[in-house]
């Protein structure tokens, strides 16, 4: 090249020599790049030099081969924290039970024992205490917030996950305030700030709105900074879907007696739709979240993938109570193996791109993988 800046040479050489050099080398370097792009297939024997049986042939092979692998710190354990004069028990969901505010310790302790990274928690009030616009939702030493501040005093080291949704709360049911027969979302944007700072002031460290309320996360986020809650994260139900899913969960929460037979259609989202959820998660992302959440996760891989794929934030997945009961209710048929089944399950969210799972699986597959790892270690 530093022909061309030759002061001696005369112009129709340096013309030629241009043309020569960087012209005709064009195709080369598109023919050189094309090369490269296959060179992966071209180093690819077939059979039967190529064996790809010989990879899966031992266990110890295929776990060195494994290109998804589930661990306990993807894990995250949903817990319903009950008021103290209401039932543990939840008939849809085997082997989940409900711990009151007195039982705290018991889940700090299961959690420790069994390595778990962060817990979600999900309240469950009185129905005689709830009303229109769920304002139990808002008081300083209300069931949740008390849970909170209990937790963390036990387990500061231990990631706590709250909601802001208000269908705990509310005596129709309903994630939101509902005038006139309608949810109203810029009323309930209001409120929802409220009772994520004073979550943040108890110790949450991640809140975790669920209620699909559009301008949520903005909302929410400027109240936590107003508020000196910077370091407070926020996951956000980017994609939450209008699923039949949740049956389980609104047994477990009692909203399910409240809602009756209407449905969350006009704010979650319709199951048909793909792109949506794409535009969901820009919004949400655009407005401050640090990450979001797939709900349900089994029958949205899809969206997971997609939306791992387009944005490569944290991406999370909600292994919802009727995806969890299906499993318990199958196994309990003889139909399916349960361990087995829910070691798939999670470990293809994993695959699909989840980079943590809420899971009422959490400490059963944990306790698996504990003993896998004693296993080895002997």
């Amino acid at each position: 090249m530093s022909l061309l800046i030759n002061k001696n040479l005369p112009f129709w050489i340096k013309i030629f020599f241009y043309h020569a050099v960087c012209l005709d080398a064009l195709p080369w370097i598109v023919y050189k790049k094309r090369r490269e792009s296959k060179k992966f297939a071209m180093s690819v024997a077939s059979f039967p030099a190529l064996r790809l049986r010989r990879n899966r042939s031992s266990v110890w092979c295929r776990n060195l081969v494994a290109e998804s692998i589930l661990g306990i710190s993807d894990l995250i354990w949903p817990v319903f924290i009950r008021e103290a004069h209401l039932s543990p028990s939840i008939k849809t969901m085997p082997d989940v039970r409900r711990f009151s505010l007195e039982e705290i310790d018991e889940v700090v302790s299961l959690a420790k024992q069994h390595k778990i990274q962060a817990v979600a928690f999900f309240p469950v009030t009185a129905i005689e205490d709830r009303d229109e616009e769920g304002s139990g939702a808002l008081k300083e030493n209300g069931l949740l917030i008390e849970a909170i501040r209990r937790f963390k005093a036990l387990a500061p080291d231990i990631g706590l996950i709250t909601d802001v949704a208000l269908d705990p709360y509310t005596s129709h049911g309903h994630d939101g305030i509902l005038v006139e027969g309608e949810i109203h979302n810029d009323q309930t944007l209001e409120k929802l700030s409220r009772f994520a700072v004073l979550q943040a002031k108890a110790g949450a460290d991640i809140i975790a709105p669920s209620d699909m309320m559009d301008g949520r996360i903005g909302t929410i986020r400027q109240a936590l900074d107003d508020n000196g809650y910077h370091n407070v994260a926020l996951l956000s139900y980017a994609a939450k879907y209008a699923s039949c899913l949740y049956g389980p969960f609104r047994e477990a929460v009692e909203s399910s007696r409240c809602l009756g037979l209407q449905d969350k259609k006009t704010y979650q989202m319709d199951y048909r739709n793909s792109d949506e959820a794409l535009r969901e998660v820009e919004q949400d992302l655009q407005e401050g979240a640090d990450a979001v959440m797939i709900k349900p996760a089994t029958f949205y891989m899809d969206i997971l993938h997609r939306v791992k794929t387009s944005f490569k934030v944290p991406t999370f997945a909600f292994h919802v109570s009727g995806e969890y009961t299906m499993l318990k209710l199958s196994a309990s048929a003889g139909i399916m193996d349960y361990k087995v089944s829910i070691l798939e399950v999670l470990s293809s969210l994993k695959r699909a791109g989840a980079d943590a799972i809420i899971t009422y699986a959490a400490l059963d597959v944990a306790a698996h993988l504990l003993g896998l790892e004693a296993s080895h270690d002997d």
